[in-house]
């Protein structure tokens, strides 16, 4: 992620809006496809409080293809990964690398997240916080080898607040 390509966003965010059929108009998904392209992002990974929801995912496919980069998305369970996949067409499901395991979990952290340079967490996750916290810290730990990544929490409204006030710059979009 070395500069913002305005052209890899708007390619990804219109992709996004023809691909994903499942919604009659723009939600949050083709933003969040727009800002993962246009931060050109090479690995990118979502972690979903239950089972990932298909237009973020479809969203993150389409990203992915503008930079020729990779979608990693981290379910909790056997029984989500079994949901996510029947939501999603044959095509899609070969897009993406699932991985079964707690999103907090250190070496999760580390080999997934910590490597990505998009990073969407589902603020519906009992831990959310937490888990933003340690994947900006890796990333910290990690910068003077590139590890700087753009850190993303969606459903935010479902939560009532967000709250991450470690001196760091947030920005709360109610989109």
């Amino acid at each position: 992620m070395a500069f913002w390509s305005a052209e890899n966003a708007t390619k990804a965010y219109l992709s996004t809006l023809k691909t994903d059929q499942r919604t009659k108009e723009p939600n949050v998904a083709e933003f969040i496809s727009a800002l993962a392209a246009g931060n050109n992002a090479r690995k990118i990974a979502v972690a979903c409080a239950g089972a990932a929801n298909a237009d973020i995912l479809v969203a993150l496919i389409a990203a992915a293809n503008e930079t020729r980069g990779q979608v990693v998305c981290v379910l909790r369970g056997i029984e989500e990964l079994i949901i996510s996949k029947k939501v999603l067409e044959p095509s899609e499901i070969h897009q993406i690398r699932f991985v079964v395991g707690e999103a907090s979990d250190n070496i999760l952290i580390s080999d997934h997240f910590g490597e990505a340079d998009f990073v969407l967490v589902d603020c519906n996750l009992e831990n959310h916080q937490d888990i933003v916290r340690k994947i900006v810290n890796h990333h910290d730990e990690n910068a003077r080898t590139g590890g700087v990544a753009v850190v993303v929490g969606y459903n935010a409204f479902s939560r009532g607040s967000w709250r991450f006030s470690d001196g760091r710059k947030t920005q709360f979009l109610p989109i």
